[in-house]
């Protein structure tokens, strides 16, 4: 079911009319050569070089936790690639085209292919189908053992991991537009698209699917739950209004995954807020004043929220109330959170990993890798978690 507008003017579409927008906004707001501005339109929001990441502040004691195992698919070439984990196995790919399949357990290789195209936005699993999207807008389904299914067309680049839902393959592209896939030969069975205002932040935010419904966030601040049979929409909720004068100040876009539980769904904007509303219809339950850039994450007491200024925060799943916050990690770039059993993982720009406390926030452990960013965040494997760094490592780590 598709949902016609007119076409929206984003920053990935119309990079020159968007990079005078930005001076123009930036020079309104006095920030021309102020720290925090890129002047590179595609990475507007990176902090710049005086940006400098918040010393690293002492750790009494560490949390037990060890390295299982460690590999590499290639650099991520400014991509923001995420492992997929299914079927006793993890998924990764690189920005060269590589994809490859490796024992969750052990990290013993699988197989290694080369899709021959370069890639932006991955991976996509669920153990029988490996899915992954290239700067050009096509999408590429693999079969779990690695020889190619399909391809396929979207709209424009792909950022964000495709989701693998049964005998669909939903794909999120960067000018907002979602397209239901047929899993088995790729054609298209839907599209939804909207409006969206002429400047939008360039992330990898993308979509999650949930009881036959696939949810995602768009600039503007809107948070919609889609059919996933046919696209239509069930409900609308607002995470955000935009605010200000300029384009650049009322930018507020949903960014991230949303989250989505059993009854509610929870999602945050840049420039915005975090909220959660009611899953059956859309009703808002809370929302709270916060930026984030990268999403949110949520367990059965806490919604946990990497902040654009590098806080991460601790609000109640029931009401939105401050439970606690980190202020330690400025300009360290997190990524979104990670519920651990005791823990909370997030990782940063210099390739840490820091473990905080779930229940106060307090700095617990800290895992060095490789040196090079952490783009996505870590995600669950048996016995622990995994991080995927921007040179391409993978670095698996357990529990005790």
């Amino acid at each position: 079911m598709s949902h016609p507008v007119s076409t929206p003017c984003r920053v990935e579409g119309h990079r020159a009319r968007g990079l005078a927008l930005a001076l123009a906004a930036a020079a309104a707001l006095g920030l021309g050569g102020c720290s925090g501005f890129s002047w590179n339109p595609l990475r507007w929001f990176d902090p710049a070089p005086t940006q400098v990441p918040a010393p690293l502040p002492p750790i009494t004691g560490q949390a037990a936790v060890s390295t299982l195992w460690q590999a590499s698919v290639g650099d991520a070439r400014g991509a923001a690639f995420a492992p997929a984990v299914a079927a006793g196995s993890v998924f990764a790919a690189g920005g060269n085209g590589t994809v490859a399949r490796f024992d969750e357990r052990s990290g013993r290789e699988l197989w290694r292919t080369d899709v021959a195209s370069p890639l932006s936005g991955g991976v996509g699993s669920d153990g029988r189908l490996v899915v992954v999207g290239t700067t050009e807008g096509e999408v590429i389904a693999l079969e779990a053992g690695g020889e190619l299914r399909w391809r396929a067309r979207v709209s424009s680049e792909v950022l964000a991991p495709p989701e693998v839902a049964g005998d669909l393959v939903v794909v999120r592209s960067a000018d907002s537009r979602v397209f239901g896939l047929e899993a088995r030969d790729g054609r298209r069975r839907w599209a939804y698209q909207r409006q969206t205002p002429s400047l939008a932040v360039r992330s990898p935010a993308g979509i999650s699917v949930s009881s036959g419904f696939v949810f995602a966030g768009f600039p503007g601040g809107k948070l919609v739950a889609l059919a996933q049979s046919n696209g239509g929409l069930r409900w609308e909720g607002t995470v955000s209004l935009p605010r200000g004068t300029t384009e650049l100040e009322r930018m507020s876009d949903v960014t991230g995954n949303p989250w989505v539980g059993d009854r509610v769904a929870c999602a945050v904007a840049h420039q915005g807020r975090a909220a959660c509303f009611d899953l059956a219809n859309g009703v808002l339950l809370w929302a709270r004043e916060m930026s984030s850039s990268v999403g949110l994450a949520v367990d059965g007491r806490a919604v946990y929220v990497s902040e654009d200024r590098g806080a991460v925060s601790a609000l109640a799943a029931s009401s939105g109330t401050s439970l606690w916050r980190q202020d330690k990690l400025q300009h360290r770039r997190l990524t979104a959170p990670l519920p651990l059993e005791r823990e909370l993982a997030v990782g940063d720009v210099e390739g840490y990993v820091h473990l905080l406390a779930r229940d106060t926030g307090a700095f617990v452990g800290r895992l060095a890798t490789d040196g090079s960013p952490i783009r996505s965040a870590p995600v669950p494997i048996a016995g622990g978690f995994l991080v995927q760094t921007s040179r391409g490592g993978l670095f698996a780590y357990g529990q005790k």
